[in-house]
């Protein structure tokens, strides 16, 4: 693909709050924009923040219950002007949309898109509302526009197939490894466990986490917690000598949350369905720490059916305190699962992703000019 091209990416979620396709959107952005490439980003929000200049919102997003999870978007006609207007003004090659199916930011710039759109799907899930309501045919004429579709993991792709006639190629999630890397610090001393979420979200699993914990610091009685994402209301109705253990950091910097991850021995993803991908997962793998999940599809994969991890079976509270006391007691298991894993990250890196993408965007706009060429 030929440096240079102006490049649009829209996120429908707003970067006021932290999540999976906001990291996506803006480490691609990233790496195509390191790659040579004029790259402008979309996505609802209050303001830019500390975002690149390239970076647009569309004002503050509302929260809607979507997969188990609640997603701040953006919709309305005052916001459907402002896209159409960043669409002008941005003379763009390409137009990447991320979930074009949630009703925000991105169907906004599919019905408004007069360039070739690139399209990738993030969700998994057996029912996606948005292609099953009455909306699904008024949204179906806009997808038809759609001239490539990526999917992030299999269980995204199989999620998609079963509702639109479309082949799409899995390209997974990217991630930024030497930013994690760089974080790796000596372990020793308190056994920290460390856990990465929205802790008011039950399936991030957060609740089965704290009932787990007792368990676990019956074998680790000087164990701590850690956890980034949530305040003290994320406690409320526990023991205080039980949260006396816990360490809530809330939302934090990246660099933070990588020192974090750089800095547990175990860090734990008890989420129970609705995952397509697993970015924290990588990012620890890529930290050096050693990694304990639910075995959900998406986890299995990330972690090649514990090889890169330990797995327990979702939902069990007991399993997970089995999984995660028998890291913290073997130091090298937890070892040499954390340099597999480690190693393993190295494929997600966005050196390797970015390309991917970005071969996909020369796919259509190839196609494109054999059309034109008739």
């Amino acid at each position: 693909m030929p440096a240079g091209l102006r490049v649009g990416l829209v996120c429908p979620y707003s970067l006021d709050v932290p999540g999976g396709v906001q990291s996506h959107v803006l480490g691609l952005a990233g790496a195509l924009s390191a790659a040579g490439h004029d790259v402008a980003v979309l996505a609802p929000g209050d303001d830019a923040g500390p975002f690149p200049a390239y970076v647009t919102t569309t004002g503050r997003a509302v929260p809607m219950p979507y997969n188990g999870s609640v997603a701040r978007v953006s919709f309305g006609p005052l916001v459907a002007g402002r896209v159409r207007r960043w669409l002008a003004r941005g003379d763009l090659d390409v137009l990447h949309l991320h979930e074009p199916a949630t009703p925000s930011i991105s169907v906004l710039a599919l019905w408004a898109a007069r360039v070739p759109v690139v399209a990738t799907f993030h969700t998994a899930q057996q029912r996606p509302r948005a292609l099953e309501t009455s909306a699904a045919t008024f949204l179906r004429g806009g997808l038809a526009k759609i001239a490539a579709h990526v999917a992030v993991s299999p269980e995204a792709r199989a999620t998609l197939g079963r509702y639109l006639d479309a082949d799409p190629v899995v390209i997974p999630n990217g991630v930024d490894t030497r930013r994690f890397s760089a974080a790796a610090a000596e372990r020793g001393g308190r056994p920290t466990v460390a856990f990465v979420g929205r802790v008011d979200e039950p399936r991030k699993g957060f609740r089965l986490l704290l009932e787990a914990l007792p368990a676990i610091l019956r074998r680790h009685p000087d164990a701590r917690l850690v956890v980034v994402g949530g305040d003290g209301a994320a406690l409320r109705g526990v023991r205080s000598n039980l949260a006396a253990h816990v360490e809530l950091l809330g939302t934090v910097p990246e660099d933070v949350k990588a020192r974090v991850l750089g800095r547990a021995d175990v860090v734990v993803a008890p989420n129970t369905h609705g995952e397509s991908f697993g970015i924290v997962l990588v990012e620890a793998m890529a930290a050096g720490a050693a990694v304990a999940a639910s075995d959900i599809p998406a986890f299995r994969r990330v972690l090649g059916e514990g090889l890169h991890g330990a797995l327990f079976r979702t939902g069990d509270a007991d399993d997970l305190a089995r999984a995660v006391s028998g890291l913290l007691g073997r130091p090298d298991e937890r070892q040499r699962l954390a340099e597999r894993g480690r190693a393993a990250a190295a494929a997600y890196d966005w050196s390797v992703v970015a390309p991917r993408v970005a071969a996909v965007y020369a796919g259509v706009l190839e196609e494109g000019r054999q059309v034109a060429a008739g």
